[in-house]
């Protein structure tokens, strides 16, 4: 960072830090990347907030490469995140909730609060927000909103951007707008304001009503997306409103600093039962699948062989991981055991979770499932209570992740991990999937939400090799011409970030990125939050940043 921004913040009084173990923490995420900052602000208000943004408006005319990204728990796996400039942490101070109201159903929170604090705060009125991602336990609620996140809930219940009402942003003059939604009347009102957020309005209101058809044709025919800005949410013909927090949300903080979000909650259903498939190999994986979907389940998970055979190698990590008695749990894995030892394995298991109102009524609906496909002849089994069912739960979460700690010299590589087809694609989806990653020989697992055919693809690769860069790029454009081809998504959940900014032409084309770029600078015409992410994504530049591990 350049001194005249540096010392005119350290005027203002605001918390920095420059030190080399702060400097390290920021300059990763939960990506393939390292990039390191050349300070972390730590804002105590809102008014702080605006004070820095302030500031580096002011110095960006001399200072070309000055720019803020927001930062709360650093969960993210695509780099979003990441910067050489200045990194604005959230967790540090802004991480209050400040309201939970059981009779709205709704609450209102700082973007540094992580969601196990969250969901504890709106538990105990029997409230939660259901979008929470795999991170549930490390991740904070601002990360949410700024990646769109989705999760095992995600087929039953949606995304964040269904349990945002309202966002408080500082724009990038410093000013603060609240986002919710607005009737045709309250949108005309702001297009009159004689400030940013009026011309915000007004540019968008052009943009939006010029390019209508265009945005709704480009809008990815998926059930989860994450990537570009998701311009076909902020304006509903139905009842002619608008709603620019939809925008927002998704965006990686590339528009604005949000400083406050409103969330809607709902009522979770307290009891749970799981029908687990065992299919030998993919063919019939689409029509098992929507057998299974017309029973609704609450979510609908996968996991393959590699994932079934890597979770028997660390099996006894594996059962530490699990509560209860040791023996106990040791014994509940021994059919996947045998599997293993003779051979027999699944090429995919299917776990579909019923939930209800009393513990009867989710067996009822398991068993209903089961019996259809029992029906088409394959091999399938309902759990007799929600602790037999926590062992699929921790195949499908933890295998990887162990294997991991016990392979030196390879490193998790999240850049093929969280496309989105068709549920109905699946028999032809899948097996060309897998002609595509068997010939690279990477120890890799395909696992994800089979509800919403959205799957995480995560291999082990030695960042250290050089070949690991060309090995990136070729799998990723060959992965994502077949999504493509499929009429998917490459992001459904993780959103874009450095790894998947570069691919948003490959998915939706010169004209639409072109919105994207104009979306952009009616926000933010200077590039001073976090650049290089939505818009102007430089492949070369995200391998130039691999994390490589010093020796």
């Amino acid at each position: 960072m350049k001194q005249d921004a540096f010392t005119q913040i350290a005027h203002l009084g605001i918390e920095i830090s420059i030190d080399a173990k702060s400097l390290d923490l920021a300059s990763r995420d939960a990506s393939l990347f390292r990039v390191r900052p050349e300070a972390v602000v730590h804002p105590k208000s809102e008014e702080e907030v605006q004070q820095i943004v302030r500031v580096i408006a002011k110095n960006k005319t001399h200072q070309s490469t000055l720019s803020i990204t927001a930062r709360a728990a650093g969960t993210d796996m695509s780099g979003g995140p990441l910067t050489e400039s200045i990194v604005m942490d959230m967790t540090k101070h802004f991480s209050h909730i400040l309201k939970v109201d059981a009779k709205t159903q709704s609450a209102t929170a700082e973007p540094g609060v992580y969601y196990r604090d969250f969901e504890k705060a709106t538990l105990e009125h029997r409230l939660f927000i259901p979008s929470y991602p795999a991170s549930r336990e490390l991740c904070t609620v601002g990360g949410m909103v700024a990646n769109n996140s989705g999760g095992e809930k995600t087929l039953a219940y949606g995304k964040t951007e269904k349990y945002v009402k309202s966002l408080r942003v500082v724009l990038s003059d410093g000013s603060i707008c609240t986002m919710r939604k607005l009737s045709r009347q309250e949108w005309s009102n702001k297009k009159e304001l004689k400030t940013l957020e009026g011309k915000i309005y007004r540019d968008m209101d052009t943009l939006i009503q010029k390019n209508l058809s265009l945005i709704h044709y480009m809008k990815p025919d998926v059930t989860k997306n994450s990537a570009g800005y998701a311009l076909w949410n902020v304006y509903d013909p139905t009842d002619r409103s608008y709603d620019l927090a939809q925008l927002m949300v998704g965006s990686q903080g590339t528009l604005g600093i949000i400083t406050q979000i409103e969330f809607a909650l709902i009522k979770p259903k307290p009891h749970a039962r799981m029908l687990i498939v065992f299919l030998p190999d993919m063919k019939r994986v689409a029509e098992v699948a929507q057998t299974i979907l017309k029973h609704k389940p609450e979510s609908f998970e996968s996991y393959d062989d590699h994932t079934l055979s890597i979770a028997m190698k660390v099996l006894p990590d594996l059962i530490r991981k699990m509560k209860g008695n040791l023996i106990k749990l040791a014994f509940q894995f021994l059919p996947e055991a045998w599997m293993t030892l003779t051979g027999g394995l699944p090429k995919l298991v299917l776990m579909a979770e019923f939930t209800a109102e009393s513990e009867e009524q989710a067996q009822r609906l398991a068993e209903s499932a089961r019996k259809d496909i029992v029906k088409m002849g394959i091999t399938c089994r309902t759990t007799r209570s929600e602790e037999e069912g926590q062992k699929y739960w921790t195949i499908r979460r933890e295998s990887f992740s162990l294997l991991r700690k016990h392979i030196k010299d390879l490193r998790t590589a999240p850049f093929i991990d969280d496309f989105v087809v068709h549920p109905n694609q699946l028999s032809d989806f899948l097996p060309e999937l897998y002609q595509i990653l068997n010939p690279y020989k990477l120890v890799l697992t395909v696992a994800g939400h089979v509800g919403d055919a959205n799957f995480h693809i995560i291999p082990l690769m030695d960042v250290k090799k050089p070949e690991t860069r060309q090995t990136i790029e070729k799998l990723s454009k060959e992965v994502y011409d077949l999504v493509l081809r499929y009429h998917g998504s490459i992001t459904g959940e993780h959103n874009d970030g450095l790894i998947r900014t570069p691919f948003l032409e490959q998915m939706y084309g010169k004209e639409m990125t072109a919105l994207f770029a104009q979306v952009k600078n009616i926000f933010d015409p200077q590039n001073i939050f976090n650049p290089g992410k939505k818009v102007n994504g430089d492949f070369a530049y995200a391998m130039d940043h691999l994390d490589i591990p010093i020796r």
